[in-house]
């Protein structure tokens, strides 16, 4: 497998971030590697996103107004924290050498990719019908995205022979599959791969519900 980080490899602004997510009161907070592929699905998506929309449903409050941190020192650390994978995925994106975070199994290694799927499939959910509506020049891609959800979901026709074979090349198979749905979109708008520009008594990016400028601003 080319390109791919894991977990255990990772530097320490990163276990530092897998640790906040973590940490959110959720009863299911995302991992660091579905967080990783849920990024990679909004930057690749047929529609640009933007962060305020995207950035609630990494944090998931049940009142989308109301961030689950007190201190908003630990807010602007979290909505900058994600917003700098954010922005480092589209940049390997522009050079055509995505580089996913994978989870693994540490009892004999192997990449557990359907978590960083799930992240990818969640992101597709914010805007299905322009998902649907995608040209055929991706369908390539989303087929396999989409057999590859199918057996992350047991939900595929494949016999257990196909699904190992599948499973073995997953992690490449992701890869380029995204890469293809990247290349075939053409130059995103540049607001997709740079921070949104608001104004300081704009509502802040990171979704608060705050001013910018008594937020991350």
């Amino acid at each position: 497998m080319t390109g791919a980080l894991r977990t255990r490899q990772l530097p320490s602004r990163f276990r530092r971030l897998d640790g906040a997510l973590a940490d959110l009161p959720l009863e299911e907070p995302m991992l660091l590697s579905e967080l990783d592929g849920f990024l990679t699905g909004v930057l690749v998506g047929p529609e640009a996103i933007p962060p305020s929309e995207w950035m609630t449903v990494v944090w998931g409050p049940d009142d989308p107004a109301v961030p689950p941190f007190e201190d908003p020192i630990d807010v602007q650390w979290f909505a900058d924290a994600v917003r700098a994978r954010h922005d480092e995925i589209a940049r390997d994106l522009l050079r055509g050498k995505l580089k996913p975070i994978f989870d693994h199994d540490d009892r004999n290694g192997d990449v557990v990719w359907e978590y960083w799927l799930d992240g990818f499939a969640e992101a597709m959910t914010l805007r299905p019908e322009a998902w649907a509506a995608m040209g055929p020049d991706a369908a390539p891609a989303l087929d396999r995205l989409s057999l590859l959800i199918a057996v992350a979901n047991e939900e595929s026709a494949l016999d257990s022979v196909e699904i190992n074979a599948l499973q073995d090349r997953a992690p490449d198979d992701l890869i380029e599959a995204v890469q293809q749905l990247h290349a075939g979109r053409g130059s995103r708008d540049a607001a997709s791969a740079e921070s949104v520009k608001i104004g300081r008594n704009d509502p802040c990016r990171c979704g608060s519900g705050k001013k910018s400028k008594r937020c991350c601003g």
